[in-house]
């Protein structure tokens, strides 16, 4: 599957929803190359999203503005606005993160095992019906009112220990049947900017840089 701004893999309902109640990973936090040109690289897992209105997610962010990074911890229930958590965050930073499901309450969590100040566990709920279609474990170049901004040159973001929880069941990305990767394409869907290799042991996969737009 192709994507202009997703880049990792996606477990997807084809039945009955709501369907997945939790989603969770983990990885460390990748530095982000910076040039002149102000770009972003995010990672997250989440809820939603692949075919529905809304995203629940939390995850980490590297922004290169004015050839300066800044990294940080953040949370969003889509379309509702990112809500950034903590600027402390370092590239190398060993990061656990959860999106999970009670009712209509979410539960999203990230945790910096490195800084433990950037760590948070947040509850929301969705302004708007939340499907639960797709359990997502994504990185992403996050988008603006103007559109979508340039990829940063993260190198390389290796996804750990992928788990989702389908209908009561845990499993795996593999162990959901219907499952596949995202590779970002370019807006003439030329070439990709970011690609996903293979799953490893099922849970577990890198996403490779390959340009910013």
């Amino acid at each position: 599957m192709d994507s202009y701004n997703w880049s990792g893999y996606v477990d997807q309902a084809t039945n009955v929803l709501p369907a997945f109640s939790r989603v969770s990973g983990s990885w460390t936090t990748p530095t982000v190359t910076c040039s002149n040109e102000d770009t972003l690289a995010s990672e997250w897992v989440g809820l939603d999203g692949w075919s529905s209105q809304t995203v629940e997610q939390a995850g980490t962010i590297g922004w290169c503005f004015q050839g300066v990074a800044t990294y940080y911890t953040w949370w969003e229930m889509y379309p509702a606005g990112t809500v950034s958590v903590s600027a402390g965050l370092a590239p190398g930073d060993a990061i656990s993160a959860s999106v999970s499901r009670s009712g209509i309450t979410y539960t999203l969590s990230v945790t910096d095992s490195t800084h433990p100040a950037n760590s948070f566990t947040q509850t929301a709920s969705c302004a708007t019906r939340c499907l639960d279609s797709s359990a997502e474990w994504i990185a992403e170049r996050p988008a603006f009112s103007i559109g979508l901004a340039p990829l940063a040159d993260y190198g390389t973001w290796t996804l750990n220990n992928a788990q989702e929880t389908y209908r009561g069941t845990p499993g795996t990305i593999s162990s959901y049947p219907n499952y596949f990767p995202v590779v970002m394409q370019d807006a003439t869907q030329t070439y990709a900017l970011s690609t996903p290799g293979a799953l490893s042991g099922g849970n577990s996969f890198t996403t490779t840089w390959n340009n910013s737009y």
